[in-house]
């Protein structure tokens, strides 16, 4: 049987898609096949190296705290002296405290204005002053509470903390003291 003669151009079409495709095929694999190269992958230099974190100096306490009760306890405060590091400026300073007791969390002290809180006493040393109330309502009747002096970095990191302990005392802050902790 002989095909017409109409047949020919979509047989013609066919065959030359075919032809089209395989040469694709032809052209895709011979292009990604693995060639070996001279470069040898071991070698015998050695490098050594190291590194460190870099340390946040801590704030440095320079004078005995003092608790200072007021009038019948109204006014009471805790007075912490201290330094800067060196390269460090007030606003650098985080102030927390912890009303759970020694060693537990220290959380920032709320309701706290470091700046009007501290006088310079030159050369680089400050007194801050922490009024008690601030200081969760749990000091009294024998709690103690740690106020920590922290610098902060621009990069977020913070040295270790410089830190004092204070208690109340007794109703009107009779018996109450501060002690400092490093």
């Amino acid at each position: 049987m002989t095909q017409s003669r109409r047949h020919w151009p979509l047989r013609s079409r066919r065959i030359r898609a075919l032809i089209a495709g395989l040469a694709l095929v032809v052209l895709v694999l011979g292009l990604s096949g693995v060639r070996s190269t001279m470069a040898g992958w071991t070698g015998s230099d050695e490098a050594d190296g190291s590194f460190s974190a870099a340390t946040v100096p801590a704030p440095a306490l320079t004078t005995k705290c003092e608790y200072r009760s007021g009038i019948i306890g109204l006014g009471a405060r805790v007075r912490i002296f201290w330094k800067l590091p060196a390269g460090y400026q007030l606003d650098d300073i985080v102030v927390e405290a912890s009303t759970s007791g020694l060693g537990s969390v220290l959380a920032p002290l709320t309701g706290f204005n470091l700046r009007s809180n501290t006088t310079s006493t030159g050369g680089g040393t400050y007194r801050t002053d922490v009024p008690t109330n601030l200081l969760g309502g749990l000091l009294g009747l024998g709690s103690e509470l740690e106020i920590a002096f922290l610098v902060e970095h621009e990069s977020g990191w913070q040295s270790e903390s410089a830190s004092v302990a204070s208690n109340a005392g007794l109703i009107g802050g009779l018996g109450g003291n501060c002690r400092n902790l490093t």
